[in-house]
């Protein structure tokens, strides 16, 4: 077979030195190393093919481990502001609370002055009022009540309404129970016993009251 015969059947011409140095080699031994060249292209053509899909697992597994630790990441910056954000509102809460009821434990104690004020009021005798001297005290005492129950307004501080009202737990603390009269439903607040009062919506103290049974 000739070299031109060989181009035209496809396969590749070899070197004219190369030609020379075959030259008695029986062609059957020639073409058993054509194809054991071929089968080792082969082989390492394979051995690429499978490094090159270890490469890619592998990348693929180094991606998913960043997606996931970039997923984690996401859910811990989440909590954290979530944490921040009711960290914050309990803070702003506890600030108002403490300026609406800053003046609870002085207001409770003035309470009770308040409530001395009132007693004297409702025992002085219709006579007293009359004298003038007397008139001036009683109208100085009054003034007192009143200018009272001014700061107390202004700091949230409210009397709570007793007499003729449903009892109210929530508000009112029963001391006694009388009989009802005609018309009275039962449970109904009779006699103011001594002042209740709330400051802001929390209860100060409770009205002691008689309750209709």
């Amino acid at each position: 077979m000739s070299d031109n015969d060989t181009r035209k059947n496809g396969e590749p011409a070899r070197d004219e030195a190369v030609e020379k140095e075959l030259e008695g080699v029986p062609e059957e031994f020639l073409n058993d190393a054509g194809e054991a060249e071929g089968d080792g292209d082969g082989d390492g053509d394979d051995k690429g093919d499978a490094g090159d899909a270890g490469d890619a697992g592998d990348l693929n597994e180094a991606l998913a481990a960043l997606r996931a630790d970039l997923d984690a990441a996401k859910q811990d910056v989440l909590y954290a502001r979530a944490d921040t954000q009711n960290v914050r509102r309990r803070l702003e809460k506890d600030v108002q609370d403490a300026r609406n009821y800053a003046a609870t434990g002085f207001a409770r104690d003035i309470l009770s002055v308040a409530d001395n004020l009132s007693r004297a009021l409702d025992h002085v005798p219709a006579g007293l009022r009359e004298d003038e001297q007397a008139r001036r005290f009683v109208e100085g005492i009054e003034a007192t009540m009143r200018e009272i129950e001014k700061v107390f307004a202004q700091h949230g501080i409210t009397r709570i309404a007793a007499t003729g009202m449903p009892l109210d737990p929530n508000v009112h603390q029963a001391m006694m129970e009388v009989p009802a009269e005609d018309g009275q439903e039962p449970g109904t607040i009779v006699q103011e016993l001594q002042s209740g009062y709330m400051i802001k919506d929390r209860l100060l103290r409770p009205a002691m009251v008689s309750v209709a049974k």
